[in-house]
């Protein structure tokens, strides 16, 4: 099969065929089984994001794999899912614990195509899988909707959660509903959270996250009295809106943890209160993409959350990839949170 991509010139798509890659030692190729639609993907057709073009985009996906070259930790046959980048080992951020800020990291879906490395996102029939990227298989039984947001919307809340070191019996609060959000809630009943308030403005997203597990769900004018009587040990932001990280900081409780995740585009600054933040023990942390050992647990969460058809039923339409500019028809707020492409 000679294969094909959704190749993305700056302004429109442009379905092309492309020629088979030579593999080097420690590649992959893998045959895409679903890739699904992430909001950086979106920002980036939108212009609120700058990515070298052309380039195929597409970081949350499935496949199989069809050709290893080398040792590459993966067989011809498996269903797996790999990282949103590659790691060296070597670096310092890599030695520090912070593989996905390599500095010699390659990312698919948001670098420009070469000549040696053409198949470098998921929006297309194959992935070049480089050396360095970390991959995990994925079960049999798991449905594509629900294993291919593991490698970007899955495993980043892993990381989240992680970083900002959500313990059983923690009073969570989570800013923003969308695939991450209702992800987060999910992950956070799963490790044991007291309980958990979920602040979105969209009515028909406070309803899903009470489907997956939150205790309240309550709109942005009513998230102070929520958290005051509910507690925040763990605040997760989630939209990247100035006001969402503004209130995230409002409502933690006294020596709690605030994890903003979601500002990944251009802002207004937030103002902080660095007397509050000392007085009353706060830490705030950055969490940005995850490590493979995240990706290794955000699997592991998917095949055996209860919520699991809840989860897979967040990626709505699954559209033919000739049809690629229809997934980024937004109908509103209310609409499915992923949409599915398969060739």
């Amino acid at each position: 099969m000679t294969p094909i991509a959704a190749v993305w010139s700056g302004d429109r798509f442009s379905i092309r065929e492309l020629p088979r890659p030579e593999l080097d030692p420690g590649d992959v190729l893998v045959e895409v089984e679903m890739s699904t639609v992430c909001g950086s993907d979106r920002h980036t057709v939108a212009g609120h994001r700058r990515t070298p073009v052309p380039t195929v985009l597409g970081h949350e996906s499935v496949g199989r794999v069809i050709e290893v070259r080398g040792d590459a930790g993966v067989a011809v046959g498996d269903r797996i899912v790999w990282t949103v980048g590659t790691a060296c080992g070597a670096c310092r951020p890599c030695a520090g614990g912070v593989p996905q800020k390599c500095r010699n990291g390659r990312k698919y879906g948001h670098e420009r195509m070469t000549e040696t490395w053409m198949l470098n996102g998921g929006f297309a029939s194959h992935v070049h899988l480089v050396s360095g990227t970390g991959t995990v298989v994925v079960p049999e039984r798991l449905p594509a909707a629900l294993a291919a947001p593991a490698g970007c919307a899955t495993a980043t809340v892993v990381n989240a959660v992680r970083r900002v070191g959500l313990g059983e019996g923690d009073r969570v609060v989570v800013l923003g509903c969308g695939m991450l959000g209702l992800t987060a809630i999910a992950y956070a009943r799963d490790r044991g959270a007291a309980s958990i308030v979920a602040c979105d403005p969209d009515a028909d997203r406070r309803a899903a996250a009470r489907e997956l597990g939150a205790d309240v769900g309550c709109a942005p004018e009513h998230l102070a009295d929520a958290a005051a009587t509910n507690g925040a040990d763990a605040v997760f932001e989630m939209s990247g809106a100035p006001s969402s990280v503004r209130a995230a900081l409002d409502v933690v409780s006294m020596a709690g943890r605030v994890s903003l995740v979601g500002s990944v585009f251009p802002t207004s600054p937030v103002s902080v209160d660095p007397e509050r933040l000392v007085r009353e023990l706060i830490t705030v942390v950055g969490s940005h993409n995850y490590r493979r050992d995240d990706l290794v647990e955000a699997v592991a969460f998917l095949a055996r959350t209860p919520a699991a058809t809840l989860l897979a039923d967040l990626v709505g339409p699954c559209l033919p990839l000739a049809d690629v500019g229809r997934a980024f028809q937004d109908s509103g707020p209310s609409s499915s949170l992923r949409t599915a492409l398969v060739v």
